[in-house]
């Protein structure tokens, strides 16, 4: 029997306050990424955790470190989403040049102790398989190693979850090698939800993930054509199969961004067998 590895998804603070698509289509539990670009309050973010937690869903907000501003802001919104129900989150850079207060990266989010101090153990953190164009691929393998220090020496439940991509073969061998760089942690492999293929690119230049424009470009005569659909199984039946083949993989799960919209994500989800209503 074929395995099906299990998904979690990403939707928007004001998805998360207004969208009635996510209203009865996951599973009770599902992890419903909340994303933080910046541009949101804690007020709305607080909001939108809450809906999701009363739906039966379990909210993971992001904290994009370079976006925050003062300590004292820090542990008022995690203290506001603890009281909401949250007990995950994603903490994460935040992809500014400039940090926009006193936290430049993840790390310095996560010495503040606030999140041990409110309960929170578990805790994603950033993968990036293609590379980012923000920084070396040394300083990224340096920065997870300080993250894995961290969760071997505090009782936190620490993740990578990464950046959505096109390549199976490459995104497997990334999370798969991590370990001979001293890196344990369990990965959560980022893929698009259906879409179509020029949707994708634009989503693709955005988030700096240039290999993968060049990867859909390259395929996307064998696919179809750049205004049809995107077929996620293309990606996540290959992560499947080696994750079946060998059961001590590194992956445990895959993520979804749903630039196609959440119905549809959540319809494929559960056509494929990943969520079960």
């Amino acid at each position: 029997m074929t395995k099906h590895i299990p998904a979690s998804i990403e939707i928007s603070p004001k998805q998360a306050l207004e969208s009635m698509d996510l209203v009865g289509n996951f599973p009770v539990g599902t992890r419903v990424y909340i994303t933080d670009v910046g541009t949101d309050s804690t007020d709305t973010i607080v909001k939108g955790a809450k809906r999701v937690k009363d739906m039966g869903y379990s909210p993971v907000p992001h904290f994009a470190s370079r976006r925050l501003t003062t300590h004292s802001a820090l542990e008022d919104r995690i203290a506001r989403l603890c009281e909401s129900g949250v007990d995950d989150v994603l903490i994460i850079g935040g992809g500014l040049e400039k940090h926009a207060g006193e936290f430049d990266s993840t790390m310095s989010v996560l010495d503040t102790g606030l999140f041990d101090r409110y309960g929170i153990k578990k805790m994603g953190i950033a993968g990036h398989p293609e590379g980012s164009p923000d920084f070396s691929e040394k300083v990224a393998q340096d920065a997870l190693l300080l993250k894995q220090a961290y969760a071997d020496r505090t009782d936190s439940e620490l993740r990578i979850v990464t950046q959505f991509g096109f390549n199976a073969e490459q995104f497997i061998s990334w999370a798969e090698g991590l370990s001979a760089s001293g890196v344990n942690l369990p990965v959560h492999l980022g893929v698009a939800g259906p879409a179509k293929l020029t949707t994708l690119v634009k989503f693709a230049a955005m988030c700096g993930v240039g290999n993968s424009i060049q990867f859909i470009k390259k395929r996307a005569s064998a696919v179809s054509s750049l205004l049809s659909g995107f077929d996620p199984d293309e990606i996540v039946n290959p992560i499947e199969q080696h994750v079946l083949k060998h059961p001590e993989s590194a992956i445990t799960q895959v993520h979804v961004f749903p630039f196609g919209g959440v119905k549809k994500s959540a319809d494929w989800l559960r056509q494929r067998g990943s969520w079960e209503l």
